[in-house]
């Protein structure tokens, strides 16, 4: 089962055998002893690649599940007494991950030299298990009750503009202002049409007038710096225009709640020390309380 999945995430007989130790002939009985087992053929072998059939991409997400599970249970009857090891897999929103968890790694990966890990990003909602996550950063309330959760911090959803965007438009003072001015949209917000607020103990929702739309959370914000308009956007993402003063929040006690940043992982994992190690240095090291300054 090994064999199997390394030669399909190396997509080549030759570098999986080099990635066991072992010669090329030897993985490839081991394949084909495999597929003789489960009577179904689960790789495409030419000359020139090596593919998945439809049913060893299905086998392939199960393989990977049991060979985590079978990893994850070997390690944790040393976890205690052993130092982190293995492979790490990490899963984090896109430019959250990129500015705060990506730092994090390299700090962990040079305190623990036998981990070898990767970082995820991506702004979906990835399935811990069938894509062979370790752990995973999530920003918002937990809907998922296969996951066990460690609170991290905390994030504010913020309405912000230029100063010179303000100082041409004016400053809105409350939510429904927002209908007289220019807005930013853009796929990270959580709503294309509408922006949600507390008022008088209630939420409310407000339609904006966006002149400029993107899916990139970078040309949204560069628009708003250059006196677009209002934009909507989580705190982090604009932390650095903020400290520099190129952009200014506004409606401030109209916001909702800060919501929670979790580091998440699957509840059918035991917490090995090479997860648990990861989470104590999130915790040692980073400041993610964006929903309190």
């Amino acid at each position: 089962m090994r064999a199997f999945v390394s030669v399909a995430d190396l997509q080549g007989f030759a570098p999986a055998a080099r990635k066991l130790g072992l010669s090329a002939s030897a993985v490839t009985r081991l394949i084909a002893g495999l597929e003789n087992h489960l009577g179904a053929r689960l790789l495409q072998r030419t000359t020139r690649s090596v593919t998945l059939t439809d049913v060893g991409a299905r086998y392939l997400e199960r393989a990977r599940r049991i060979l985590g599970d079978l990893e994850e249970a070997e390690g944790s009857v040393q976890a205690e007494r052993s130092r982190p090891s293995g492979r790490l897999v990490v899963s984090a929103p896109l430019m959250f991950g990129r500015l705060y968890v990506g730092p994090v790694m390299s700090a962990y990966l040079k305190q623990y030299s036998e981990v070898s890990a990767e970082l995820r990003l991506s702004d979906r909602m990835v399935n811990l298990v069938d894509e062979g996550i370790d752990l995973a950063v999530r920003i918002g309330h937990l809907a998922d009750s296969s996951v066990v959760a460690r609170a991290v911090g905390d994030m504010r959803r913020i309405v912000a503009a230029s100063p010179r965007y303000l100082k041409a438009h004016g400053t809105p003072q409350k939510p429904s202002d927002i209908a007289r001015h220019e807005t930013i949209q853009f796929a990270g917000n959580t709503s294309l049409s509408e922006w949600r607020f507390t008022e008088n103990g209630r939420e409310i929702r407000v339609a904006g007038r966006p002149r400029f739309s993107t899916n990139s959370t970078d040309a949204a914000v560069l628009h708003a710096e250059q006196g677009g308009g209002l934009i909507s956007v989580l705190a982090y993402q604009v932390a650095e225009q903020l400290n520099t003063g190129r952009l200014r929040i506004v409606l401030a006690k109209y916001e909702l709640p800060p919501m929670p940043i979790h580091l998440v992982y699957p509840t059918s994992r035991l917490l090995s020390a090479k997860v648990r190690a990861f989470i104590d240095l999130v915790v040692a090291q980073t400041d993610w309380r964006f929903g309190t300054k």
